[in-house]
């Protein structure tokens, strides 16, 4: 894990094969004023990283982002039990074999209220994402609604399919195929509203390329096409 901020770290992991393209992976971890662990989108907890985590905090709550976002969820469950895992909209049906403790609503969750601050992106046929910040380092989370596969990692018709998606770029994006998924858009543009009016210095996503500052200029233009 890597120091980002006052109270944040983020730890980059193997990554993951979806259709034969390869989606590079990062985790965060956020500690509470308690001084409790807040883990966001974890990755494939290994010894390293389970002692790294352990070394900064107590984990408290397992976070899944998006519905999309649940291959590690198991492991970490079993190696945290005493932690509250807690669910994005659709994903209980979909992983029915893990029992959840809480689900992410529109309505702060009070166990981290004040500290961490969460919008439910609305309006998306793909999955509903919760985007997160971190008031104390300024830092705002996406998960699959900005993305920058690195090109190296691409050839022949991937790589063609993954520009055309809006995947790799000069900086992350929204890909192609969320900006279609969007279908109520008037939902999407209030729930973006709230993510604009965060006092925000950086952006962390779990594809791509961090961005350490304007971090509001950057999402402004990554979501031009909405507003």
């Amino acid at each position: 894990m890597r120091e980002f901020g006052r109270d944040i770290w983020i730890a980059d992991g193997s990554g993951v094969a979806v259709a034969g393209f390869h989606y590079p992976t990062r985790m965060a971890v956020m500690r509470l004023p308690d001084g409790g662990l807040f883990v966001w989108s974890p990755i494939q907890l290994t010894d390293r990283l389970r002692s790294e985590v352990d070394a900064i905090g107590r984990v408290r709550h397992i976070v899944a982002p998006n519905s999309l976002h649940h291959l590690f969820l198991g492991e970490w469950q079993r190696a945290y039990p005493a932690a509250r895992l807690h669910a994005p909209p659709g994903l209980r049906k979909k992983r029915s074999d893990i029992a959840f403790d809480a689900d992410l609503t529109d309505a702060p969750n009070p166990d981290w209220a004040g500290d961490i601050d969460h919008v439910l992106m609305h309006g998306n046929l793909i999955t509903t994402e919760a985007v997160f910040f971190h008031a104390r380092s300024g830092t705002i989370l996406f998960t699959d609604l900005l993305q920058q596969i690195p090109p190296d990692t691409l050839s022949g018709w991937r790589a063609a399919v993954a520009r055309l998606d809006l995947m790799v770029g000069p900086e992350p994006s929204v890909p192609r195929k969320f900006r279609v998924a969007f279908v109520n858009r008037r939902a999407a543009r209030k729930s973006l509203r709230r993510v604009l009016a965060w006092p925000a210095e950086r952006v962390v996503m779990a594809h791509g390329t961090p961005v350490e500052g304007d971090a509001t200029a950057f999402l402004r233009r990554a979501f031009a096409w909405l507003t």
